[in-house]
């Protein structure tokens, strides 16, 4: 199984990304590694984890803690019937540069540290944190970022935890291919407004436009075009909770005319933009 890149993006109206499933194989990287941290909790089941180097199994649910640039398998993967998980993504500096170099976060910080390795938490820690977790896909952003922290602090305290990637070996993620997707990615969020010709990001990644399709595609399980036109509706969404026009909201983003905006925006969401303004209005 070939090991993904997945780019991820903030929430909304949020400094932090949180997602909750009840269907099996709804992500669509498998084998896979992101920049942030990553907090997964599975309510109930057994099943299979497999996170760097280690391959183990968990029973009666699942609670994880998985730092930057690991590897791991979609907690998903092959499950069927009934299923449920909730999974926060962050970045370490989601609450700004120095946000853990504050003394009251000191065990914060540690635990991120020790995330590196991966952390999977016992019964006690996820029978506390559980509704906590549950209940965060349901709150308004500034209370589901307070209850965050309080998850975080609780995770660095416990001691009803176990290291997974316990021999301590990093995963070596070729650096040159991590500069360059991440090359190509910050490309995509300095000129989304814009047209984005194809030649110059191809360019960019030193490869031909054949060459750098089928690469894109191996990294990413997206098209180009795709990946660019998720990034637009992505920034359309925070626009929409403006006064602005849907149509000055989608030229904005980089959509030369409403009704590519209306049908890439409703391809994306399950939405229309009007839809989505009334759906957040309401």
């Amino acid at each position: 199984m070939k090991l993904q890149f997945e780019k991820i993006e903030p929430e909304v109206g949020s400094s932090f990304r949180v997602i909750h499933s009840t269907e099996p194989e709804t992500c669509r990287v498998y084998w896979h590694y992101h920049p942030e941290y990553e907090i997964v909790y599975i309510p109930f089941g057994n099943g299979q984890r497999r996170i760097g180097t280690n391959v183990s199994c968990y029973e009666s649910g699942e609670l994880v803690f998985i730092g930057p640039d690991l590897p791991h398998l979609n907690f998903s993967y092959g499950k069927e019937g009934l299923y449920e998980e909730i999974v926060v993504q962050l970045r370490e500096d989601f609450m700004g540069e120095a946000f853990l170099q504050k003394p009251e976060l000191a065990t914060v910080k540690r635990l991120f540290e020790r995330a590196h390795l991966g952390l999977t938490f016992g019964p006690e820690t996820k029978q506390q944190l559980g509704p906590w977790l549950k209940d965060l896909p349901h709150l308004p952003p500034f209370d589901r970022f307070l209850l965050l922290l309080r998850i975080l602090q609780y995770l660095a305290d416990t001691t009803d935890v176990e290291s997974l990637h316990a021999n301590g070996v990093r995963f070596d993620l070729n650096p040159k291919e991590q500069e360059r997707i991440n090359r190509i990615c910050q490309y995509v969020e300095q000129h989304y407004a814009q047209p984005i010709d194809i030649h110059t990001v191809a360019d960019l990644a030193n490869l031909t436009i054949p060459a750098f399709s089928r690469y894109f595609k191996r990294m990413t399980h997206l098209t180009f075009t795709d990946f660019v036109n998720e990034y637009r509706v992505n920034q359309a969404r925070r626009l929409l909770h403006s006064a602005r026009t849907i149509a000055d909201v989608g030229f904005a983003v980089g959509f030369n005319n409403l009704s590519h905006f209306n049908k890439t925006f409703r391809a994306v969401t399950g939405q229309t933009p009007n839809a989505y303004r009334k759906a957040f209005a309401g």
